[in-house]
């Protein structure tokens, strides 16, 4: 790829993707620092990931050997595992240590160093025993814990599950689906946790969440933290009475941010598998002419219809829901997205749907700019491998597209055929039209000192960066001009193409009650 940061950012998409660690090599020092932001990313992420890195020759530490660095004491701050062998025999150990633990408990990023006289070390074969890796167990609950927490479920007046990308990357769809569709309880996903169960399934109230979140008084997360993504599960956004029951593969989850009434460490996928069982023994089902459905159902459609509006609207330069839609409308149902940015991704996870888990790839856990190609890079692998005929469609915002452009040339030069589908509002969450900027520029005054930071070069041709390489380019206007190309554009099984959307700089998401992806203000 062309630089380490967007490799790093790739194999950790690939992990999310296998459950398998991918592995990311880098060059010594400044190129180990590049792969630090998909360390990190993995790691909060809880992706499966192993980066091996080159360094110095250990006779030239501390001389100021050619970019010399401390990459074992850095990586540590970004890894569950970290190590450099001493010797070339205990390789294999450290290797399988460090896929290990990459998998075990949450997942996350093994660092091994890998020191230029180790490299060109030999050693005997005989004397090496390369270690078999074992599987993670799959834990089960207690079966009190599991009565404790359908006592609460059932006697509810109005639960939630929270499905979180833990559920996904468990692979738990299954059991999770048979627990909302036979018990007819309302479910919200997190991001990256859509398509557990379909975003189209009548139980999904995502388009009612500030209402089902400040309403429920009782919430059974699977998989997913009370972190900034769900409000610290602190009001206004939760209903300060709210019973907390809690499913998590990592220990150390449980009861942070607030208290569980109920806390279960295990497996996602066996865990729900006995919360459905006990659930079968009680025969119970939630009532679907409750008056909790009743008031989720009319929020549901109040905001259903508010989208509607702003998608009707087709004049241009186009605002976001009118662009979302027509894509929304194209694109294969099983369609990977990856989707990134301010505005774009805010919009992207409610006008996107997804109807399979582990089809959506996005900023994640901690709000990561900048991983769309990489990301889009290794969903696209992961399809030659598992599904051909399967299409990723990236969709970013112009800043968004800015961090990791230049990987269209890998893009190309490996003939992926990614659609990638850039929101131009000409900046960060607002940006400035053509004439607004030149008129500040005309004043006298450095650029640098009138125009707003958050604004980028007004209606920049970024479908030509994939011309230079051979890729297909489209700059877009109008909804016409958007379907035409994305029908091309998908009609073209061996080639990428970027269509570049010119998005009114002004144009905004629809109002929210509490802001979301953005910093939560108590």
């Amino acid at each position: 790829m062309r630089n380490e940061q967007a490799a790093s950012y790739a194999a950790g998409a690939m992990g999310y993707l296998t459950k398998t660690p991918a592995v990311c090599l880098t060059v010594s020092g400044p190129g180990l620092i590049h792969a630090l932001g998909g360390m990190a990313n993995a790691q909060v992420n809880g992706w499966p990931l192993i980066v091996i890195g080159g360094s110095c020759d250990r006779d030239q530490e501390g001389l100021g050997g050619f970019q010399e660095f401390p990459q074992v004491e850095t990586s540590r701050l970004y890894s569950k595992y970290t190590c450099r062998p001493t010797e070339v025999n205990f390789i294999p150990f450290h290797i399988e240590k460090a896929f290990r633990q990459s998998i075990y408990g949450r997942p996350g990023t093994s660092y091994i160093d890998l020191p230029g006289d180790l490299i060109s070390q030999e050693t005997n074969k005989t004397i090496v025993y390369p270690p078999k890796c074992c599987d993670p167990p799959h834990s089960l609950a207690p079966k009190e814990l599991i009565k404790s927490l359908t006592d609460f479920l059932t006697t509810a007046k109005k639960p939630l599950v929270i499905i979180g990308k833990g559920s996904s990357y468990s692979r738990a769809e299954n059991p999770i689906r048979e627990l909302i569709e036979k018990h007819k309880i309302p479910f919200l996903p997190t991001p990256m946790g859509k398509g557990v169960v379909s975003d189209s399934s009548p139980f999904c109230v995502a388009s009612a969440r500030s209402k089902a979140l400040a309403q429920s008084d009782c919430v059974l997360l699977l998989g997913a933290r009370l972190n900034w993504i769900l409000h610290f599960g602190q009001p206004p956004r939760f209903n300060p009475q709210v019973k907390i029951l809690q499913v998590d593969i990592s220990m150390e989850e449980l009861h942070n941010s607030v208290q569980s009434s109920v806390a279960i460490h295990g497996d996602i996928g066996s865990v729900v598998q006995q919360i459905n069982k006990d659930l079968d023994e009680r025969k119970w089902t939630l009532n679907q002419n409750s008056s909790w459905w009743a008031e989720l159902l009319k929020k549901k459609n109040d905001n259903i219809n508010t989208i509607k509006e702003m998608m009707s609207d087709v004049s241009t330069p186009l605002n976001y829901y009118a662009a979302y839609n027509e894509i929304q409308s194209l694109i294969p149902k099983d369609s990977i997205i990856v989707n990134e940015g301010a505005n774009t991704m805010d919009i992207g996870r409610t006008m996107l749907l997804n109807d399979s888990p582990r089809h959506r790839l996005d900023a994640g856990t901690f709000g990561t700019m900048g991983v769309g190609l990489g990301s889009a890079i290794a969903a696209a692998l992961w399809c030659e491998d598992n599904a051909p005929k399967k299409r990723v469609i990236c969709v970013q915002g112009d800043s968004a597209f800015g961090f990791g452009g230049l990987e269209m040339e890998t893009v190309n030069r490996y003939h992926l055929p990614i659609i990638v589908i850039i929101f131009n509002n000409s900046g960060i969450y607002t940006g400035l039209d053509a004439e607004s900027f030149k008129m500040l520029e005309e004043e006298g005054t450095h650029p640098t000192l009138c125009i707003p930071p958050t604004s980028l070069l007004p209606n920049a041709r970024y479908e030509k960066i994939t011309q230079m390489f051979g890729g297909k380019g489209y700059y877009v206007r109008t909804v016409e001009e958007l379907r035409t190309a994305l029908k091309e554009s998908l009609s073209d099984t061996k080639q990428p193409s970027v269509i570049n959307i010119e998005i009114a700089p002004t144009a905004q998401r629809k109002a929210q009650e509490h802001p979301w992806l953005t910093r939560s203000k108590m």
